[in-house]
């Protein structure tokens, strides 16, 4: 076998013959798109993206391969620490050339993506590449980061007394006119069980925005009217149970603007998997048991 090709005869993550000359097509400029302002997105979920027109998964693979020969997308190598990353999905970020791509189209913007461990930014870009999918297909708007960071002329990190709360991630959603804002955390919950040190770990971040929401520092910060509340995604429903017995705590009777659900697939070792659109389609959880649906105004 070619040692260039993997077991399923694709290019590797490490070498694909270069091909030069290559555009993007209108398809392949809503992908690149899509990774600018979510961050590193697998073939399932840019395929997704643009099936509404283009069904074929096989030729999305082929095509992403192309932009790859082409170097405006590459395949990081943090993904070989998946389980049995062979048989995965390839997951691709974008390149300087990307990049130059889209700005020599005038596309470029300042977008806001993840930080931190690799796997946790691709977790929390799993997360909000979802809700932005699924909410196109039921008519909601999704606003990105840098937009309302660009209105307000704002950073993300907002400061509170002794501190900053600098969310993973930050997006509002538009109804149709009606405005929902929200703060995405995500906790891939790597620790065996939940450690002590996890649990303090929990509250900081809560007492944070306790302060951020309760207080409505993000009115001012971030220059918003609409409510805002926090969305906090975990690896495990056992996790999820645990983290919202601590919300109350922490948040009393503010504890209803903490919203919890379950994305599988982002423990150790971390697993591509489908588009988690449940995350806008079902209700979140509360520690209250009233759950919220963040999919309808």
């Amino acid at each position: 076998m070619n040692q260039a090709l993997d077991t399923l005869g694709r290019a590797t993550f490490h070498y694909i013959p270069p091909r030069r000359g290559t555009s993007p097509t209108a398809r392949e400029i809503r992908w690149l798109k899509h990774i600018e302002r979510h961050g590193p997105q697998s073939s399932v979920y840019l395929h997704d993206l643009t099936s509404d027109t283009h069904r074929d998964t096989d030729t999305s693979r082929r095509q992403l391969q192309k932009l790859r020969a082409g170097g405006s997308l590459y395949c990081p190598v943090q993904q070989r620490a998946t389980e049995r990353a062979e048989f995965n999905p390839y997951i691709y970020d974008l390149s300087p050339a990307g990049r130059a791509a889209l700005a020599e189209r005038g596309l470029a913007e300042n977008t806001v993506t993840p930080s931190g461990h690799w796997v946790h930014q691709y977790m929390t870009a799993c997360a909000t590449s979802s809700i932005d999918i699924a909410a196109a297909r039921a008519g909601v708007t999704y606003i990105p980061a840098h937009k309302i960071l660009e209105r307000a002329s704002a950073s993300l990190a907002v400061p509170i007394e002794r501190g900053r709360v600098i969310p993973d991630q930050l997006f509002g959603l538009d109804y149709g006119g009606r405005y929902r804002f929200f703060c995405l955390e995500a906790d891939r919950g790597t620790e065996p069980g939940v450690s002590a040190a996890k649990r303090k770990s929990w509250r900081i971040m809560l007492e944070g925005y306790r302060r951020l929401l309760v207080d409505e520092l993000y009115k001012s910060h971030y220059r918003l009217t609409a409510p805002m509340a926090l969305l906090v995604v975990l690896s495990s429903r056992t996790r999820l149970e645990r983290f919202l017995g601590l919300v109350p705590e922490v948040m009393g009777d503010a504890a209803y603007l903490v919203l919890a659900q379950v994305m599988e697939g982002f423990a150790t070792p971390f697993r591509p998997g489908a588009v988690a659109a449940h995350l806008l389609e079902r209700v979140w959880e509360r520690a209250d048991g009233v759950g919220f649906s963040i999919g309808v105004g």
